[in-house]
């Protein structure tokens, strides 16, 4: 359930009512940035409804919730969340755009890369040091040495840093390197993964399953959340359906829903979603139209010689070309890019 406190509530009232929730081993949750103070409880419904909280003295009112993701839901946080990632926020005006290879492959080219994109207006570097690979045989990521190519790169252009962790294992080292720990479509419902890198307390980007919908997709956010993270940035990359022309079928309804039922930010991911650098740039542009909180696209200086995924691969003057269009979009709506 919401419990709303008064403003003015009492330290003394405030004491019992912790007490009641307390003696039925309820967890309390603040709600951040809110002017009344907010708190979500989770704990046995029968119990927590027994204990007739809205007639407590300084409690507004209580609002039950039937859906399973309480930390997420907007009733939670009714204003827009906004993620801060070094000097960065997710879920402003500003659309935050990252860019990078699929796979780290080497220092030169990530450097050069790295430099360019910058330049062109992207505020994350992206990129593999750990590759979930549907063959075992295929390219798995240069592991540490990956990850310390991108710590290099940030520390060159200023660019921050997003990588995914794929086991509970590498969640410190991964910690150690990156602004952002993503968690892949792959372990979208990893729950011991998600629990973990929620302890790890760094901003934690997380990715829809490509068979997961948004219900499901929200509680993996939970999961994150209820470990004490609050700091979660979704993506929308694309989910599995009949459609064979397209790598992934790419769900912008998610967009919209995702805003109205959350208050975290969403990011859209054109090149998982269409899987054809063809339409990464149509589907960047939708997604900026639809709402997004920002975008992550795979470049790559030689796409035809990429380790993995260079057939969504944008070449590096097609990346800049499109920036500049998103930009203008990005301004019609009121935003900046």
């Amino acid at each position: 359930m919401i419990i709303h406190l008064k403003r003015n509530i009492s330290p003394r009232a405030k004491k019992s009512i912790f007490r009641k929730l307390a003696g039925v081993g309820a967890q309390i949750h603040y709600s951040p940035g809110t002017d009344e103070r907010i708190l979500a409880v989770i704990g046995p419904t029968e119990a927590l409804l027994s204990l007739g909280l809205e007639k407590s003295a300084g409690v507004a009112r209580v609002v039950p919730l039937e859906t399973s993701f309480k930390l997420a839901n907007r009733q939670f946080r009714p204003e827009n969340a906004e993620i801060t990632v070094g000097p960065l926020r997710f879920g402003g005006k500003k659309i935050q755009v990252m860019a990078g290879p699929c796979s780290v492959e080497n220092r030169e080219d990530t450097l050069s890369l790295a430099r360019i994109l910058r330049a062109a207006g992207a505020t994350v570097l992206r990129g593999g040091a750990f590759k979930p690979r549907t063959s075992p045989y295929s390219f798995q990521g240069l592991g540490e040495e990956g990850l310390a190519i991108l710590a290099e790169a940030r520390e060159e252009t200023g660019l921050l840093v997003v990588t995914e962790v794929m086991d509970t294992r590498d969640v410190d080292l991964v910690c150690r390197y990156a602004d952002l720990v993503q968690v892949g479509a792959r372990n979208v419902q990893n729950f011991a993964l998600l629990k973990e890198v929620g302890r790890a307390k760094k901003p934690v980007f997380l990715k829809r399953g490509m068979m997961t919908n948004v219900k499901e997709y929200l509680m993996s956010a939970e999961y994150v959340m209820s470990a004490g993270n609050y700091d979660v940035i979704l993506c929308e990359r694309g989910i599995r359906s009949f459609e064979t022309a397209t790598r992934n079928t790419m769900d912008l309804c998610a967009v919209p829903l995702i805003h109205n039922w959350s208050h975290l930010p969403i990011v859209v991911d054109p090149s998982h979603g269409t899987g054809d650098w063809r339409w990464v740039g149509p589907m960047a542009m939708a997604g900026v139209a639809a709402g997004a909180d920002g975008l992550m696209i795979e470049v790559h200086p030689e796409p035809d010689r990429a380790f993995s995924d260079g057939d969504q691969s944008l070449l590096p003057d097609r990346f800049e070309a499109l920036m500049k269009d998103l930009k203008k979009i990005a301004a019609v709506l009121g935003r900046t890019l």
